[in-house]
């Protein structure tokens, strides 16, 4: 518990505070100090013994040589590159595998989307967060591709995800696992109470902080007016300047101060309840430069009905990036350079072995008897050249005997290849993984199954990656919830838009663009030619989303400009097959409908014939009954009336047929020239009339001869 002669009051003051030191007195803020002190070095203790096993990985991975005087001083000292390699081929896979630009972030669509609205946010929030992390944030991808390396060889690392007021935009910054000190014993990072990040700070940059007011005042402090001190290095550290071989320079103007950012639970408000806070001191007079609330709005405060706090919904800042997880159950994990460690110093002993014993062979001396009478000196022998002693020759062989060295052991070399061969399978970089020729008449399925059994060590590790990388996406998710602004703003340069309206949704439905079950080029290839072989012609499929995948396998940039899709594309052309009978169906047509017009033309001429006879024989009536009377005439009239009905009867019948083949026609007067007036055109010239030979004793199909069942 802490002894403060001073609290604090949670409300909205003081979570939206940008730093609490004021609230406190000198005093309190020693014993805060103190106790953030303590906590970190219990912290330290705690993993000493895997930063012993990360400094001895990480030696074996720079290939340190260290000084070694056995056997004797100089002698063989190579260090074999087993971790470096498996580093590398991991990380080769792990990169262009999980940041696949432009597409890095896919936003899902949970429940049903009737009106399509969910989709285009959906798109939106993948757009934009895409472009934050791969553009806005220019650190990103490449702090990214430092941990992908980092993390095989010391097994974890981990990003820092926040909002920067100075930047105005979300920044996740890659902490090394030595950076970020944590209780070896905590279950997750999420549920460790206490969490420290050791920071590096220049005197400009904490002068900074202290004017714009977030870091406390300490321009009269008498260590900080003094140059910085040389802090104490552990072990890991003095390793880390032994690989680089660079040492630390004597303290100065220029030598940074050391923040510990520590992430921590305090009772500062005394009601017996530890609330979360970010509690900054200096690494060496545990002086403290800030305290500011862990949580950000006052809905975070969770209280029961008389205003006491039940609990408070802290801010995580940090993700973990698991390789694989430690036996043991700490929560810093396994790399390659702790499981390889022992495989690789046995590789190294045994090949300096090999090299030495090479060495004695090549170079061992021996032993001089009295006997030999030699002239004192060194004796240098040069090809056909031959030098003069005082001995006989059998004297000579006599005194000399050479030093008995064998030659290198043929066990030796087979139980360094036994390691090699161990330390391949337990990293998964076996021959046919890295490039490797798996030899001649090797059958493609055989090749394809070891393959695939080659980089199963990876899979299950990149799927690791995958998580880690979502828990990330959805922390940088959350922050756009709180600081976006809320009227649509622009992005990218383009007509894109976002608000804060977008990210007011499930943060658990943003999840890396990456397939986390798909580690090769290769195979992405493969999934999408079969997936483009089943759906081919089939219409259960999305035919645009196949090609684009198809597209986004074989890696061409900007497909969005080479494939429209289907609803942009023009209809597909016929085949020349097709188009030869279409033009053979409009000729076929066309003659059929010229046909029809005669047709028509001779049924308007026999109506217009007829309606003359009508007329003539009206004439002749008429005159019988000028010229006659009496019962002759009567006789007369009614023949020429009863030619006239049967005349009219063929005007009705000739009428409807005209009609039926205007209907069939679907011409319409002086349209197309197909319709009554371009027929009596056509009937009222000779010649368009002798064209149709008969036509009355022959219709086009489907249409009755003209005058067909009439008198």
């Amino acid at each position: 518990m802490l002894n403060l002669s001073k609290h604090i009051k949670i409300d909205a003051d003081t979570i939206n505070s940008p730093n609490l030191c004021d609230r406190f007195d000198d005093g309190d803020l020693k014993v805060i100090g103190e106790k953030v002190w303590d906590f970190f070095k219990t912290d330290l203790q705690s993993r000493e013994p895997w930063l012993r096993r990360t400094e001895a990985a990480m030696d074996l991975a720079m290939q340190v040589q260290k000084d070694k005087t056995f056997p004797w001083p100089g002698c063989s000292n190579v260090a074999f590159p087993l971790i470096t390699i498996a580093a590398l081929q991991f990380h080769s896979r792990a990169y262009p595998a999980i940041v696949q630009a432009p597409d890095l972030v896919n936003c899902r669509v949970v429940g049903p989307d009737p009106d399509g609205s969910k989709t285009e946010r959906a798109s939106r929030v993948s757009t934009h967060m895409s472009w934050q992390l791969l553009e806005q944030d220019e650190s990103w991808e490449e702090e990214t591709d430092r941990a992908l390396l980092h993390i095989p060889i010391v097994g974890c690392a981990f990003k820092k995800s926040y909002y920067s007021a100075g930047l105005g935009r979300n920044v996740s910054e890659l902490v090394l696992a030595k950076d970020l000190v944590i209780n070896y014993w905590a279950r997750s990072v999420e549920e460790c109470g206490v969490k420290t990040h050791i920071i590096p700070f220049s005197r400009n940059k904490l002068h900074e902080r202290m004017m714009e007011g977030t870091f406390r005042d300490a321009t009269k402090e008498p260590w900080y007016t003094a140059d910085a001190p040389m802090r104490n290095q552990n072990s890991y550290e003095q390793a880390v300047d032994n690989r680089t071989g660079i040492l630390e320079p004597m303290p100065d103007e220029r030598t940074p101060f050391t923040v510990l950012e520590q992430h921590v639970s305090l009772d500062l408000d005394g009601d017996g309840y530890a609330e979360p806070y970010i509690v900054s001191i200096d690494h060496d007079s545990h002086y403290v430069w800030r305290i500011v609330c862990r949580f950000d709005r006052e809905e975070d405060v969770e209280r029961n009905e008389s205003g006491d706090i039940i609990r408070i919904r802290a801010s995580e800042y940090f993700t973990k990036y698991h390789f694989i997880p430690s036996p043991d159950g700490g929560i810093y994990d396994v790399g390659f350079g702790v499981l390889l460690g022992p495989l690789n110093e046995s590789t190294n002993s045994a090949i300096n072995q090999l090299f030495d014993a090479g060495t004695m062979a090549n170079t061992a001396g021996g032993f001089l008897g009295r006997g030999a009478k030699i002239r004192g000196g060194v004796y240098n022998f040069s090809p056909f050249e031959w030098n003069r002693v005082d001995s006989t020759g059998d004297d000579l062989r006599k005194s000399i005997f050479p030093m008995p060295v064998r030659e290198p052991s043929n066990v030796m070399f087979q139980l360094l290849t036994l390691l090699i061969n161990y330390t391949e399978k337990v990293s998964g970089s076996v021959d046919i993984s890295t490039g490797g020729n798996p030899g001649q008449n090797t059958p493609a399925e055989t090749s394809q199954s070891m393959l695939e059994q080659g980089q199963k060590v990876y899979a299950a590790i990149f799927k690791r990656i995958w998580r880690s990388m979502k828990n990330e996406f959805k922390k940088i998710y959350q922050l756009n919830a709180l600081h976006m602004s809320p009227d649509k703003t622009y992005f990218a340069g383009s007509t894109d838009y976002i608000s804060r309206a977008d990210y007011l949704g499930d943060p658990s439905s943003v999840v890396p663009a990456a397939d986390p079950n798909i580690m090769s080029d290769r195979a992405r290839l493969a999934q999408a030619q079969t997936l483009a072989q089943i759906a081919k012609g089939n219409p259960l499929y999305n035919q645009d989303e196949v090609n684009i995948r198809l597209l986004k396998a074989i890696k061409i940039q900007d497909y969005q400009k080479i494939y429209v899709g289907t609803k942009g594309a023009p209809p597909p052309k016929p085949s020349e097959k097709v188009q030869v009978e279409m033009i053979k169906q409009q000729i076929a047509n066309s003659k059929l409908e010229w046909q029809r017009l005669q047709w028509l033309s001779s049924l308007y001429e026999q109506r217009r014939m007829n309606m003359a006879k009508i007329t003539l024989l009206q004439a002749q009536a008429d005159q019988v009954l000028k010229e006659s009377d009496g019962a002759q005439a009567a006789q007369k009239v009614a023949e020429f009336e009863s030619q006239m009905k049967a005349l009219e009867m063929m005007h009705g019948m000739l009428t409807d047929q005209i009609q039926n083949t205007q209907g069939m026609m679907g011409g319409e007067d002086g349209q197309g020239g197909t319709g009554p007036a371009a027929a009596e055109a056509a009937g009222g010239q000779g010649s368009m009339a002798a064209m149709g030979g008969a036509p009355g004793n022959q219709a086009p199909p489907g249409l009755p001869a003209p005058g067909a069942g009439g008198p």
